[in-house]
């Protein structure tokens, strides 16, 4: 990364930006850095501004206490105001909901999309969500930062032979780094629910994505989503799955952020 801004409250962003035209900001979701989402602003860099950063707390970016999802909305606020004033957005699981809640807030956000944010439309999700946030809460007070991660990646259905191979992998302790921001992930995601009311707040255009081959209640979420946003669209990817394929996802976000 290599520019800063500060945030409202004093915090430094890394970014970096690709490419010529309106601005596009890429959101990353949990266990993640703007590197992750940083293949997507290839494709993308042909056709737009296109605006890579960590997230306060990960990578070069800094960190302030107390944590509050208000303080991560300021962020974006303070990224838009750094590229021109306007931008369109684009969240990828839990930082879908964060690009969400700033399109809810009155930012200059010219469209947003978000690709599968896991808002649990199922029976019992609701309790599923607060079990994890008494766990996760608990293991990251108690400096647990690697059961905090196993906590996680059981959250999203990986299976314990793979959590238990991963915990071997050289991976694991860059995994343990970043562990505290799942609390911050946690905090985006609210009750875990589909958050009908700030939905429907939503002015912007927003376009909810998801693929063919994840469990039917990300799809599920991703359609309510669209259809709780006054002007909400859906489409669905043929054969991605939660870690979608940047060049499959790239000429759908290009034709929507295009219009």
């Amino acid at each position: 990364m290599d520019k800063h801004t500060n945030s409202a409250d004093g915090t430094s962003l890394a970014y970096e930006t690709s490419g010529d035209g309106p601005a596009v900001i890429l959101v990353s979701g949990a266990m993640s850095t703007g590197g992750t989402v940083a293949p997507l602003a290839v494709p993308l860099a042909r056709h737009f501004r296109v605006v890579v950063y960590d997230r306060r707390g990960r990578g070069a970016s800094g960190e302030a206490s107390p944590y509050a999802v208000e303080r991560e909305v300021e962020d974006l606020a303070a990224l838009i105001d750094a590229v021109g004033g306007e931008a369109a957005l684009y969240g990828t699981s839990s930082g879908g909901a964060l690009v969400l809640r700033a399109a809810a807030s009155g930012l200059p956000v010219r469209q947003a999309a978000v690709y599968e944010v896991p808002f649990a439309v199922y029976e019992g999700g609701a309790r599923e969500r607060a079990e994890y946030t008494e766990r996760l809460t608990e293991a990251l007070e108690e400096g647990r930062r690697g059961d905090a991660v196993e906590l996680f990646l059981r959250l999203t259905g990986m299976a314990e032979q793979m959590i238990q191979g991963a915990r071997q992998s050289p991976m694991w302790a860059g995994l343990e780094t970043i562990a505290p921001s799942l609390a911050y992930d946690n905090a985006v995601m609210g009750d875990g629910l589909v958050p009908r009311d700030l939905l429907a707040s939503i002015t912007a255009p927003v376009l909810s994505v998801a693929g063919s081959a994840s469990p039917a209640w990300l799809r599920d979420a991703a359609r309510a989503v669209a259809e709780t946003v006054p002007e909400g669209s859906y489409r669905i990817l043929e054969g991605q799955t939660h870690m979608v394929e940047p060049d499959v996802i790239a000429p759908v976000l290009t034709e929507f952020f295009a219009k």
